[in-house]
Order: C-alpha cells, then sequence, then structure tokens
C-alpha cells in the first residue's frame, strides 16, 4: 500500500481500501482483517506513516482514515489528499531516486530520476500563489464559477474522493483555500484568481 501512497500523494490523491478485494466475477470480498484486531491495526499504520525511515511525509489527518464493519471483519479507507507542491516528492524507504512513484490508470509506476528530480526543483517555502488572502473570505468567491469547476471535475474524475465534500473543504483540498491566524479559512492568491470576481481580484492584485 505504501506505493500507492506514494503515487496518489504525487499525483492527483485517491483511496486506499484495505480489507477487501475484487474478485474475477466484480464481486467483492472481505479479507480477514478482524474487528478484534482494530486498535492494533490502526496503532501500526499510523506508526508506520510517521516513520520517516518508511515514509518521507505523513499528510494525512485523523478525518483522512475510517474503519468500517463488515460482519465480524472491517475495511480500513484511506483518504489520500494531493500532497502540496512544497511536501513533493513523497517517497518510500528512505530512497527518493527508488521510492518515488507516480499513478497512471489503475497502477503505480516508479517516477524516473528526472521526475522525481523535478517535483524537488519545484519546491518552495513559499509562492506567490500560495499565500493567504486574510482581507477577504470564500464567501466573497463566485460561486458560480466554483461549482462549474467542480462540474468539470466531476466529469472528468467521477470517482474523485472530493467530489462529494462541501465546498468550504474542497477549495481547502485543492489550494484555492487555508485557514488564517484568525483560524477562519480565507483564499489563496491562486484561489482568488481563479474563483475571484474581476473586481476583487483587481483590488488585491492592482498591476
Amino acid at each position: 500500500m505504501w506505493d500507492t501512497y506514494s503515487a496518489f500523494a504525487n499525483c492527483y490523491g485517491g483511496v486506499i481500501i484495505l480489507g477487501v478485494k475484487e474478485e474475477s466475477d466484480k464481486s467483492w470480498k472481505t479479507t480477514g482483517l478482524k474487528g478484534t484486531d482494530r486498535e492494533k491495526l490502526l496503532k501500526e499504520f499510523w506508526d508506520t506513516i510517521n516513520n520517516y525511515k518508511k515514509v518521507s511525509a505523513n499528510i494525512l489527518l485523523d478525518d483522512d482514515v475510517e474503519v468500517y464493519d463488515i460482519g465480524e471483519d472491517i475495511a480500513i479507507v484511506i483518504y489520500v489528499p494531493m500532497a502540496r507542491r512544497e511536501q513533493k516528492p513523497i517517497f518510500i524507504n528512505n530512497n527518493m531516486f527508488g521510492g518515488t512513484f507516480k499513478r497512471n490508470h489503475e497502477g503505480d509506476y516508479h517516477c524516473t530520476n528526472l521526475q522525481a528530480k523535478s517535483m524537488l526543483r519545484d519546491q518552495t517555502e513559499s509562492t506567490m500563489d500560495m499565500r493567504i488572502v486574510e482581507s477577504m473570505t470564500i464567501d466573497q468567491l463566485d460561486k458560480e464559477t466554483i461549482q462549474s469547476y467542480r462540474n468539470r471535475h466531476r466529469s472528468f474524475r467521477p470517482g474523485h474522493p472530493w467530489i462529494n465534500l462541501g465546498d468550504a473543504e474542497y477549495l481547502q483540498k485543492i489550494g484555492a483555500a487555508e485557514m488564517g491566524k484568525d483560524k477562519e479559512l480565507h483564499p489563496t492568491a491562486a484561489g482568488l484568481l481563479m474563483f475571484g470576481e474581476e473586481y476583487r481580484i483587481v483590488w488585491e492584485f492592482p498591476e
């Protein structure tokens, strides 16, 4: 699963489901993760993902991991977000060139050294588009434009885990909004340029 975690984080995010598998007839069955081992399995997962010798960065929050009871068995569902530019590449086994993966269709593939170097080169501590515009709230973004963007995302990637999020959480996931010092959600510069009304954009970026 760690190859897939790296691949999802380095691309567009995705969902990992542990404890079920798809049969040849397209039916699903549990693989034997027992409910009685729930806490042990979760502790092992969090211990591993926070071990930098195994995974270069943990980009998950507690809410990104859910457990579902299926009879006496369980399924663990892990929602992997896309890593921010400054976090990439996400790699495993303390090996950036041998442990960086990308996602193509349904497979996880090793990144070339050049692809890993490209992600590393794109890292910055802060870029202009990441700046939080604390003078505005996300309510001042154009809702029609946001919905138009979400509809395009939905048609392009219908199974994406962010599709059913509320607008506020969705904007945060795509980097269009961030939490400010006041603990409120504000547009980023990228979010304002993408979803803001013209006069608000010009007010913030008069040049």
